[in-house]
């Protein structure tokens, strides 16, 4: 599997899959590499690398941050998510549109989410371990979040049994975003 870069739709949002080298031993990549990155145009400096596990049907999301915003790099390490970028740049044309990637253990498939997006995914396998990269560091006052089943947003997402957070389950609504 060779080095791969893709855009998205979604200006800014950068699909990539590393280059894995695999031999009976087993399976080697680089799932990062500061240089190849800011070639692509990723520039930020990620200070801190977050880790979750969680179970089937869990819905992490969607969330985002205030300035100042984080960008993320975010990748599965074990286990399969569906992965949703959401567009909340108010001046862009694609404002208030989603995309859904599956990220898995097997595909290797990591996103780049530059600031200006909200995310959150959706656990498809029984556990899903879950690895990103930030460009801030945590805030409990600067993180916020949208309605995960917002209608103006109107996500697929792949479970009628969602596990969420108590936080998640209070999220605003999308239309609520610029209100204050």
């Amino acid at each position: 599997m060779a080095f791969k870069v893709e855009k998205s739709d979604l200006e800014g949002v950068l699909l990539i899959t590393p280059e894995v080298h695999t031999d009976p031993r087993g399976r080697f990549f680089e799932s990062f590499q500061k240089d190849r990155y800011q070639e692509m145009g990723i520039k930020e400096e990620f200070v801190q690398d977050n880790q979750s596990v969680s179970q089937k049907n869990t819905i992490r999301g969607l969330h985002y941050r205030v300035a100042p915003e984080q960008s993320k790099l975010v990748r599965v390490i074990r286990g399969e998510v569906f992965d949703v970028v959401v567009d909340i740049r108010k001046d862009s044309s694609t404002y208030g549109q989603w995309r859904g990637y599956t990220l898995s253990d097997s595909n290797y498939l990591q996103i780049y989410i530059p600031v200006g997006f909200a995310h959150g995914f959706c656990v498809l396998s029984e556990t899903a371990e879950f690895l990103y990269k930030v460009s801030e560091y945590y805030s409990a006052e600067k993180e916020k979040g949208i309605m995960w089943n917002d209608p103006d947003i109107g996500i697929e997402w792949p479970t009628s049994k969602p596990v969420l957070s108590e936080k998640d389950k209070i999220n605003p609504a999308f239309k609520d975003l610029y209100s204050d």
